[in-house]
């Protein structure tokens, strides 16, 4: 009898030991993360971005720099090394700047709070701790959560967040519409849990100066093509636009600084987008305060404002200036048109 009892303590001993040697439970690992989340005091991450919005994906280099509790860095870049785009957040407010145009603005935001965020880590976390939805499942080398997310545009319906076991880590995160059809994909490569930061990190003046070292950035008037200078750019359109919107009706301006084109929606939910050739402003232009509030638009930063009845966005992409309004489309709406304003037409 005690050899029998001997046996089963042995063998409930070596349960014990093969349990503790495996894989861990999804509790376990929602307490690590927990725990993660409690103990961040900041991180550095590089990651590629790809936004799948027509036959040909677009590629963006993404760097994002947190220093608790509220300090933000995220450098957006689509072509070669230098930030085409940098958002930061600091004790003055929320800055979205564009070296290449001397053009920063300032908003009066919470964000990147309330909202899903694809590359910040800390929104990530936060999307997996709180949703009781959430599944997960583990593979060699990675834990992998899928999610409700929390986005202005509800196609970005859900996300597969894959982390890394060693040391829960970002791995890679898709956003998927209803269909888990990936819209959004984003690879890390590089991530630091908790690094030093300099004095002026996020400052808005410094960010500027730094950002525009590693460019050549024009003045007015300099190194303008013969076809930059009568204005000409290539013209977008929607690809999305609501039901009920009928065909275009497009207009072209002539104004002092160049062609401005006015694509005018009519129908059930009229919206109506302009577009100019955007202009490099002088290296004293003060920062402008926006009323409004910074929106993602995928590619680019947007202004979100609303002014009585008119709900408009403005925003810059490769070389031009789009402003986006209307009375009827809810901010959903403006958002879903302004994300899929990349296509073009034969003219």
């Amino acid at each position: 009898m005690k050899r029998v009892i001997s046996l089963l303590v042995v063998f409930t001993a070596v349960l014990l030991l093969l349990a503790a040697c495996g894989e861990k439970s999804q509790e376990d690992v929602m307490n690590d993360l927990d725990k993660t989340l409690d103990d961040l005091t900041g991180y550095k991450a590089e990651a590629e971005m790809s936004i799948q919005t027509g036959e040909e994906p677009q590629v963006y280099q993404v760097e994002v720099w947190y220093k608790h509790p509220s300090y933000y860095r995220v450098s957006l870049s689509n072509e070669g090394d230098e930030p085409s785009q940098i958002i930061l957040r600091n004790d003055e407010g929320v800055f979205v700047l564009t070296p290449a145009l001397n053009k920063s603005f300032r908003f009066q935001s919470d964000w990147p709070e309330n909202n899903s965020q694809v590359y910040l880590y800390e929104s990530l976390l936060g999307d997996i701790l709180l949703d009781p939805e959430r599944s997960f499942s583990a593979t060699d080398d990675h834990y992998v959560f899928q999610t409700n997310t929390n986005y202005t545009n509800k196609n970005l319906n859900q996300q597969e967040i894959m982390l890394n076991k060693k040391d829960l880590s970002p791995a890679s995160v898709k956003i998927m519409d209803v269909d888990l059809e990936v819209l959004v994909q984003l690879e890390f490569s590089t991530f630091e849990l908790n690094p030093e930061f300099n004095d002026g990190d996020f400052d808005m003046d410094r960010n500027m100066t730094y950002a525009q070292w590693g460019m050549e950035v024009p003045t007015l008037g300099d190194g303008q093509t013969e076809e930059e200078e009568d204005g000409s750019f290539t013209v977008l359109y929607p690809m999305y636009t609501p039901q009920g919107t009928g065909y275009p009706e497009i207009e072209e301006v002539e104004t002092a600084n160049g062609k401005r084109v006015i694509i005018s929606y009519e129908g059930d939910e009229p919206f109506r987008l302009v577009q100019q050739k955007n202009q490099v402003m002088e290296a004293s232009t003060p920062v402008s305060i926006s009323e409004g509030k910074p929106v993602d638009l995928g590619f680019t930063q947007g202004a979100l404002k609303v002014d009585g009845e008119t709900t408009s966005i403005s925003w810059s992409y490769q070389g031009t200036d789009f402003f986006l309004s209307s009375q009827h489309l809810d901010e959903e709406n403006m958002v879903a048109v302004a994300r899929s304003v990349y296509g073009t037409e034969e003219k």
